[in-house]
């Protein structure tokens, strides 16, 4: 990717409102277990952060993706992946297909409030028994005149608690098999019928107010659907590629930071009358650690530039998505391990990381998916053997 000014002024911004708008608050958060949502989404909002990509005339900022990857790529410099994950749920995970297939009365009404930080967004795919497999969804939306009646629940929902509306991927035919019978309706959570079961407590990212919703008969104009009744499969599929990019970019700076944090302490910290980084096995790990990341980036790099230039861009996003994966099992165990007993202290950062970033390797399709999808694209899955998904 080529840099600009104005690459390095948006990751200025969004610096400066992490180091206003989220690091005084981060431990209380963590504490708490819950962020107020609409406070910081306005504060990203205000300073044009939810809409990068998004069109002008609905208040984003219309710019291309590698953009995207910056503001990413920044965030992952914030000490709670929680906070980070809301943000990029807001920003990239629940408008991408309502800003390319959404009608414009629905992009004015959840869009622009959306990307201005008035109104808080989730997306809903993942249930109980349906994370990895999409396309095992229960839940459904018949039509009923001009409304659709939706039935059903979503675990794992990211804003879950505090949001005001859902992407909400459910079937909508009993035709046409797994991949082509849902659609992605819009529903508000204030509906009727729409309930938050239970705030989840988690291992990992404790301030995101992360729920499981139940959604008895829950009634909503038909006009809440996003584009093709039945394309909300491919759709989703699509949206999928920019959040793991957005997602490997964010923990491979989050690992960054480990190193860099590790590095400062060891060079601190002494052992047997020398500091604990002047051991070779210390620096070394260390170097290959980082070696490996400039690796994953020059790897999301790539797979930036091709989707800029319209390519496809699924092998090389579960490509990267897979690498961080691996990397976030790897490099803030190890690091921890340099710091001795002061790594499991909850008071240092190094112990939240070896949470947080462990989800990289499950959030946004685990690291099995992602073989699995890349194996398809090589044409060597004993399944579909061209195609990634079904067209």
């Amino acid at each position: 990717m080529q840099f600009t000014h104005e690459h390095s002024e948006l990751e200025r911004t969004t610096l400066r409102i992490i180091e206003e708008h989220l690091d005084p608050y981060i431990d209380e958060w963590e504490e708490q277990q819950l962020f107020p949502a609409h406070k910081v989404m306005k504060a990203f909002g205000s300073a044009g952060l939810l809409g990068i990509g998004k069109p002008t005339e609905y208040g984003g900022m219309d710019l291309d993706f590698s953009y995207e990857m910056v503001f990413a790529e920044t965030l992952g410099s914030v000490r709670s992946s929680g906070l980070t994950s809301a943000i990029g749920v807001q920003s990239t995970m629940c408008t991408p297909a309502l800003a390319r297939h959404g009608s414009d009365a629905l992009k004015r009404e959840y869009l622009a409030p959306t990307i201005a930080g008035d109104l808080v967004g989730c997306i809903g795919v993942s249930e109980a028994s349906a994370g990895s497999d999409v396309s095992q969804i229960k839940t459904w939306a018949r039509r009923d005149g001009d409304d659709y009646v939706i039935n059903g629940s979503k675990m794992w929902i990211t804003n879950g608690v505090q949001g005001d509306w859902i992407c909400l991927l459910c079937n909508t035919s009993q035709e046409g098999g797994p991949h082509k019978n849902k659609s992605l309706i819009i529903v508000p959570l204030n509906s009727p019928g729409v309930s938050v079961s239970r705030k989840l407590d988690k291992l990992v990212l404790r301030c995101s107010d992360t729920a499981e919703l139940f959604f008895d008969d829950v009634r909503v104009p038909a006009s809440n659907l996003i584009g093709e009744e039945n394309m909300g499969f491919m759709y989703q599929m699509e949206q999928f590629q920019e959040e793991r990019m957005f997602v490997a970019a964010r923990g491979m700076r989050s690992m960054e930071k480990a190193i860099e944090l590790t590095i400062e302490y060891t060079s601190q910290r002494r052992v047997f009358g020398n500091t604990v980084l002047s051991n070779q096995v210390v620096y070394h790990k260390l170097a290959e650690m980082q070696t490996e990341i400039q690796a994953l980036r020059s790897l999301l790099y790539r797979a930036t530039e091709d989707y800029m230039n319209g390519k496809d861009i699924i092998q090389l996003a579960s490509m990267a998505k897979l690498f961080a994966g691996r990397l976030a099992m790897k490099v803030p165990n190890e690091c921890l391990q340099f710091w001795g007993g002061q790594g499991v202290m909850t008071e240092n950062w190094i112990s939240r990381a070896y949470r947080d970033i462990r989800q990289t390797a499950i959030g946004g399709g685990a690291n099995e998916i992602m073989l699995e999808v890349i194996a398809k694209t090589m044409g060597i899955h004993p399944g579909k053997r061209q195609q990634a998904y079904p067209q």
